[in-house]
């Protein structure tokens, strides 16, 4: 799979924000900012799994239809076991 670079920023992102609840802890900040910062930062790796997934399908989906391997069904199955182990 081709990792865009739309991909590999969400996940620069992601890691500047832990680095910035790293700080925050470092300097004792309040537990609730801490907890919105976490709740956050894992939304923002839900939503990049979700990119990663749907990519992913939308490429396995063509190449299976180009070399006749699984079907739609099989298809739509992976990516949904994908979703359910990312969480």
């Amino acid at each position: 799979m081709d990792y865009n670079d739309q991909m590999k920023n969400r996940v620069k992102r992601i890691e500047g924000q832990l680095r910035g609840i790293l700080k925050m802890m470092e300097e004792d900040k309040d537990c609730k900012e801490v907890i919105t910062q976490l709740s956050a930062a894992r939304t923002a790796i839900d939503r990049t799994i979700g990119v990663i997934v749907s990519s992913n399908l939308v490429e396995c989906v063509q190449k299976a239809n180009d070399q006749g391997e699984k079907s739609m069904e099989e298809l739509v199955k992976e990516a949904v076991n994908l979703l359910v182990k990312s969480r």
